[in-house]
């Protein structure tokens, strides 16, 4: 299979969780991670508001709920699909469990960590590096975003 089309299959499933995080209030931003076989070990959305946690990110709910599954914090040969660009929060995560490849779908220009602002997925002095492929869906994705933030501002008035 092309991996453009499994990409956007595994991102499709992300969205669906970005969905979820909006219908809650939350920053839809949602994250879907799959092991070498391309089985789906867990899947999030953001959940800081409910939670009331900064680090309830899509992608770090996410890595804990493979991390239970496979009784194991080493997600080693693991993909993470994600509908937003980490965060350094979150890359720093992603790199302590070894995940091997990072799929976003739209950049995030103001804290992405994965090559917008700062490329914390390749820096040479660290242990891991982390492959990184964006804009898959970008369309999709950066569109649930502007609308949620548009609503909330609107809601400001």
């Amino acid at each position: 299979m092309d991996d453009r089309l499994q990409h956007e299959g595994y991102m499709d499933l992300a969205l669906a969780q970005a969905r979820k995080a909006l219908e809650g209030g939350e920053v839809p931003v949602g994250a879907v991670l799959v092991d070498e076989a391309g089985t789906v070990l867990a899947e999030a959305h953001n959940r800081c508001v409910a939670l009331c946690d900064p680090t309830a990110h899509a992608e770090v709910l996410t890595l804990r709920k493979a991390g239970n599954v496979l009784k194991n914090y080493r997600l080693t040969g693991t993909v993470l699909y994600v509908t937003l660009e980490p965060c350094a929060m979150c890359v720093g995560a992603l790199i302590h469990a070894r995940v091997a490849r990072v799929v976003y779908g739209t950049a995030d220009p103001r804290s992405g960590a994965a090559g917008s602002v700062v490329a914390l997925t390749n820096v040479p002095a660290f242990n891991h590096h982390i492959e990184v492929v964006g804009g898959v869906k970008a369309r999709e994705c950066s569109e649930l975003l502007r609308a949620f933030f548009q609503a909330r501002r609107g809601n400001r008035s």
